[in-house]
């Protein structure tokens, strides 16, 4: 596998600059290591997450679908041809009974997100996001993409409150 991998494929680059290990550190307090079965690799289960964003994969059945036929993928998570590649429920039932109500997620991003500022991939000076709503991709054999517009009752206010920190920086407001 390792010879299949194109050596500048951008997992590889993310491989060679970028420990994950940290994951275990984050997750230890929601695994028993001397009770029930073997889990699945913590590390694993968020690099298939990771691949997800990554890629901009709809969803995490085709999540899956894509890991367990790219070398690429099976590569970065250490999982050959020939061995399973963890369900897709598996991942989500690990959100609902470990992870959910807790911050793993976020502190896991803010690793990320801090490891990216410090190599200079991101500087955090302006933040653009989507809150475009777009209904659920979940039936495969009936589904329609509609994107639904959402006008929060505070959006002056916030407007407002962007503008007083951009005087205070000495910027131009926003409009």
């Amino acid at each position: 596998m390792e010879e299949l991998v194109p050596p500048h494929h951008l997992l590889r680059k993310i491989d060679r600059t970028f420990d994950f290990s940290f994951i275990y550190d984050i997750v230890k307090p929601y695994y028993c290591l001397d009770n029930g079965r073997r889990s699945i690799d913590p590390v694993v289960l968020f690099k298939i997450l990771f691949i997800q964003i990554l890629f901009g994969i709809k969803s995490l059945r085709q999540t899956i679908k894509d890991i367990e036929v790219n070398v690429a993928y099976r590569w970065f998570l250490g999982i050959p041809f020939g061995e399973a590649i963890p369900h897709f429920s598996t991942i989500s039932q690990n959100y609902k009974r470990r992870y959910k109500d807790t911050d793993v997620y976020e502190r896991i991003f803010k690793v990320i997100l801090e490891f990216a500022i410090s190599k200079g991939y991101v500087d955090g000076e302006e933040i653009f996001t989507d809150s475009t709503h777009i209904k659920a991709n979940a039936n495969k054999r009936k589904f329609d993409e509609v994107v639904i517009e959402v006008i929060h009752k505070k959006k002056q206010k916030l407007e407002d409150e962007i503008n007083r920190e951009r005087e205070k920086l000495g910027k131009k407001s926003s409009y």
